[in-house]
């Protein structure tokens, strides 16, 4: 990705550039003269109109120098502007050579003490000052002459004129090349912001996938052993229909992209597959029960993220007790935010477990900051006749 201004860009600031030119010349000619205004300004749109072609050429040659360090474009700059200002300046002579022409003319013969003209974009005009009594230099930076100076005549009087009107154009050039570099700065900073997004989200996804992925050898440990324990007891109904709905479970948790959000609906389903295959673990003591609103069956969450929370549920309420255990999960939308919870009645999380349990509740916490940043909820604590974790998120939706 390699950064770049837009043509677009280019020609804006070099018409720009052109444009100020021009609208300053005109006014100072129209204030100072006050006399052949229109020829003027015609003469002076066909140099701007060469400006502006010029200056792209000089655009060109810069963009060679678009990947390399600052000191080769300032060397570039220095350079390049030269011959550029140069074919600027010859262009502004041709262009004024008639009016020159005609001034010198007019000023030969005009009285020595006349009021004088004055043709700023002439630069072999000789006009006098608007006041006799002022002193006037030659004011290179429009590429004119706007006092008393007379030039020598021959070679040497147009190089002279030459070289003054190339020493303004030649600034210009420089100017507009530094404007150009900046506006190529800007566009490497957004190039590396653009990057770094990439990269960031490159990485985020990378982590939501490892967080994912830790919770399918977690529950394949789980069920395994379960299914083991069916077969080791002569279980072989119940073995068989454990390996039927744990090869529906899979087939349902492994067509989702690791890093999408699922409905919940989907997400529920895929937890009522879960707890059908420890149904035939504890088929006489684990109950279950759904809250799914209908407003909310296409509200999106993290593919699997209840896994944890249910799980723990069923260790340490459903598998150490002789006694019926009802897993309730809920859902509900409190000010456009979602909140599910997972609540047994069961006698909550032993003391010397605490550690094994919050490695689930610390993956479901990473897997949703790294999802929605801080703006999250989880929670996990015995309530009164049981243990409830619950979960608070964003409220987003499909489309």
């Amino acid at each position: 990705m390699r950064a770049s201004v837009p043509f677009r860009a280019v020609l804006i600031s070099i018409t720009a550039l052109w444009g100020t030119y021009f609208l300053i010349a005109t006014l100072r000619w129209a204030v100072i003269a006050g006399h052949d205004t229109v020829d003027m300004m015609q003469l002076r749109a066909i140099v701007v109109l060469c400006g502006v072609a010029i200056t792209l050429m000089l655009w060109l040659l810069l963009r060679v120098f678009d990947a390399r360090p600052i000191w080769m474009k300032v060397a570039a700059s220095i350079v390049l502007a030269l011959p550029v200002a140069l074919l600027m300046a010859q262009v502004n002579y041709t262009v004024f050579s008639e009016m020159n022409a005609k001034m010198d003319h007019e000023q030969t013969a005009q009285p020595k003490d006349g009021p004088g003209q004055m043709f700023p974009d002439a630069p072999n005009a000789v006009p006098a000052c608007p006041n006799a009594d002022a002193s006037c230099d030659a004011d290179p930076a429009f590429g004119q002459a706007s006092g008393q100076k007379k030039y020598e005549e021959g070679v040497f009087g147009l190089l002279q004129r030459l070289t003054e009107i190339t020493f303004s154009r030649y600034f210009m050039m420089l100017a507009w090349c530094a404007i150009y570099f900046s506006m190529l700065a800007t566009a490497q900073v957004r190039v590396a912001e653009r990057r770094e997004q990439i990269f960031r989200s490159a990485a985020k996804a990378a982590e939501l996938r490892s967080l994912r992925y830790q919770v399918n050898p977690h529950f394949l440990f789980n069920t395994l052993n379960s299914l083991s324990a069916l077969v080791l007891t002569g279980k072989a109904k119940q073995a068989e229909q454990m390996i039927q709905t744990i090869s529906s479970f899979y087939r349902h948790s492994l067509t989702n992209e690791p890093t999408s959000d699922v409905p919940l609906e989907q997400e529920f389903d895929l937890q009522k597959h879960y707890l059908n295959i420890e149904e035939v673990r504890f088929p006489e003591r684990l109950k279950t029960e759904f809250d799914l609103p209908d407003d909310l069956v296409d509200a999106r969450v993290p593919g699997m993220i209840l896994q944890p929370l249910i799980e723990n549920s069923v260790k340490y309420a459903v598998s150490p007790y002789n006694r019926p255990v009802i897993v309730n999960v809920a859902a509900r939308e409190e000010f456009d935010r979602l909140v599910i919870t997972v609540t047994d009645n069961g006698p909550g999380v032993p003391k010397d477990a605490a550690d094994g349990f919050g490695i689930g509740l610390a993956n479901v916490r990473d897997r949703l900051e790294a999802r929605f940043g801080p703006d999250i909820e989880l929670t996990s604590g015995p309530i009164e006749g049981g243990y409830k974790s619950e979960i608070r998120i964003p409220l987003t939706r499909n489309g």
